[in-house]
């Protein structure tokens, strides 16, 4: 196993035994506001540092929390809880994303998790994604669903007339509240959908594990799709400028 991912599963492990049986409150406060804007919780803050314990070795830490940690030719972008709301509310949707940037700007390795489920996905570049639980030492290739009914659109919230025109075109979907999650579970959605900016913290692991599926990203949104023709038409229906 690629050494990235087996320092990032002791990490995983480790952020896992430290929220089993619910946060505490020292946990649970949330103190200043981080380098990618949110206010950071304690949470945060400690999964933050079990990361940089086990990932420091590989490069720069870019964290969403506290920004710029260490130094190294390698760059791992980082966000140590990934979908902290959902944590915090106990919405078992939450989890962390690492990805491993090479001096030239590419992404060559991912992990992400679902801290609620005990799923872990591990992906090199151009090859086969890897998937297991946090209590196993067995790995399998990760596989799309055959034929998936729900895409998954993140803000939502934000976005009403994109809501309503989706809903106009038959397009099912769901808003679960971790954009780095719903990226490796787009391989088993109908879709993928982000509007508005975004930030790398939260995408770079996530779409590694579609770099294989039809995608259209710009500086406004991320849509991608299994099916060439859905892409196009939410491209299309939401006045996506390519």
């Amino acid at each position: 196993m690629h050494p990235f991912f087996t320092a990032a599963l002791a990490a995983n492990r480790t952020i896992a035994r430290q929220i089993t049986g619910g946060l505490t409150s020292q946990q649970r406060h949330k103190s200043t506001v981080g380098a990618g804007g949110d206010v950071s919780s304690g949470i945060d803050l400690e999964a933050e540092a079990i990361f940089v314990e086990h990932l420091g070795r590989f490069g720069t830490i870019e964290s969403e929390e506290s920004g710029r940690i260490g130094s190294g030719d390698h760059t791992i972008l980082l966000d140590p809880i990934d979908g902290s709301s959902n944590l915090l509310t106990d919405f078992p949707y939450y989890g962390t994303s690492a990805a491993l940037i090479d001096p030239t700007g590419t992404t060559t390795a991912a992990c992400i998790c679902n801290l609620a489920s005990g799923e872990i996905f591990f992906k090199e570049q151009g090859k086969t994604p890897l998937h297991g639980k946090l209590s196993d030492e067995t790995f399998t290739p990760y596989h799309p669903t055959p034929e998936p009914e729900i895409g998954l659109f993140e803000r939502a919230y934000a976005h009403p007339d994109a809501v309503r025109t989706l809903k106009e075109t038959g397009l099912k979907f769901r808003a679960p509240g971790a954009v780095a999650l719903s990226l490796v579970y787009a391989l088993q959605a109908r879709y993928f959908l982000y509007v508005g900016e975004y930030r790398a913290y939260d995408f770079a692991a996530g779409l590694l594990f579609c770099e294989d599926l039809p995608r259209v990203q710009t500086e406004e949104a991320v849509v991608i799709a299994r099916d060439g023709g859905v892409l196009e038409e939410i491209v299309s229906k939401l006045g996506i400028r390519r």
